[in-house]
């Protein structure tokens, strides 16, 4: 049965994936929790920490479908080199984004010496940095479905990632926003039982943010067979 991807702007669910994130992570807390403290393991590995975190929705998407999956799954290395290279992009595109405001800080450090502080640096320099920030979200939200794409559907051209990801998130990024704001606070509960509480709770960041993938990426499968038999129905 071949599966095929038309990419399409995802009708976002945001209540519908945190309550099928509560459910997942009560119908199995134990072995999710076991697969959380892995995938920290495994993130301790230089670059693996992306890598890490897809292997632990691929565990999650066999805990959901009711397949046999184990925690020593996480450990698979599989998907490193996409995983890798996304990496390096991320960091190639920060450093990019910081080279002028390192450069004119740079060239004001150098013509002072010992003068005082130029007001323009700051009047530039504070902008900049809210430009920065904007920027590295706006790419974190258009690549939002990148993870599930390379884990989920194995898809390891970055570039292609990144083109599917853009259309499947159009119109959404606000969506996108509120459901990581509200997940993540959610996930941080647990700083209230004294700090270590925390341990229980962002599993549930994991269990939501799957659920969100998941719906996106049956959103957009087509299966080729069942597609030849409907139009020959017709």
């Amino acid at each position: 049965m071949k599966v095929i991807l038309a990419p399409k702007p995802i009708n976002f669910k945001l209540g519908e994936y945190i309550n099928k994130g509560f459910e997942l992570l009560k119908k199995d807390f134990g072995n999710i929790f076991v697969a959380f403290l892995v995938c920290c393991l495994m993130s301790i590995i230089p670059f693996c920490s992306l890598l890490a975190m897809g292997n632990l929705y691929k565990y999650l998407q066999k805990i959901n479908r009711n397949q046999a999956a184990s925690p020593g799954d996480i450990f698979d290395f599989k998907d490193f080199m996409p995983y890798f290279i996304l990496q390096l992009i991320i960091f190639g595109g920060v450093l990019v984004l910081y080279i002028p405001l390192f450069a004119v800080l740079g060239i004001s450090g150098a013509m002072l010496e010992g003068s005082e502080a130029n007001p323009m640096v700051g009047l530039f320099a504070f902008p900049y940095m809210i430009l920065i920030i904007v920027a590295i979200y706006y790419f974190l939200l258009k690549g939002f479905y990148i993870t599930p794409l390379i884990s989920l559907k194995g898809i390891q051209d970055i570039k292609e990632a990144w083109n599917i990801s853009k259309v499947m998130s159009k119109g959404n990024l606000i969506s996108i926003l509120l459901f990581s704001i509200v997940v993540g606070i959610l996930a941080q509960i647990g700083i209230l039982a004294c700090g270590i509480g925390i341990f229980l709770t962002i599993p549930f960041l994991y269990t939501a943010n799957y659920f969100a993938y998941e719906d996106a990426i049956q959103q957009i499968e087509h299966d080729e067979i069942t597609e030849i038999g409907s139009k020959n129905e017709f």
